[in-house]
């Protein structure tokens, strides 16, 4: 239990780090009301837990601490569903209702695609 622990601790310092740094450089480059940076990271993140579990499925490499490090960890610290929630609740209180519609459709369209995409690609 402690190395499982610790594999996903691993994965999420990494991915915390990762999440962070895109979102910073995301921020810097695009001045828009739109939160392109959670954005970024969680479709980014989508396709990075494609590729891993199309990875696992074709090798089986990963099934398990790979997985954990990978797919658990950096990618459960890299997305981020409560920052989604909590941009979506500031859209929505701002009255920029479709903003608030466009984002979510765009999150789940795009995210379940690349998702997709990686896991042909891994494949």
């Amino acid at each position: 239990m402690l190395r499982t622990i610790l594999l996903v601790g691993i994965g999420g310092f990494f991915g915390s780090i990762a999440r962070y740094g895109v979102s910073h450089l995301v921020n810097r480059l695009v001045t828009n009301p739109f939160p392109f940076a959670t954005f970024t990271v969680n479709i980014v993140g989508c396709f990075l837990i494609g590729l891993f579990f199309g990875l696992a499925q074709r090798g089986g490499w990963m099934v398990e601490h790979g997985w954990l490090v990978l797919a658990t960890g950096f990618c459960g610290a890299f997305t981020t569903f409560s920052t989604f929630a909590l941009e979506n609740n500031a859209l929505l209180q701002e009255q920029r209702i479709t903003t608030s519609i466009i984002y979510t459709a765009l999150s789940i369209a795009i995210g379940i695609i690349l998702c997709r995409i990686g896991i042909n690609l891994a494949k």
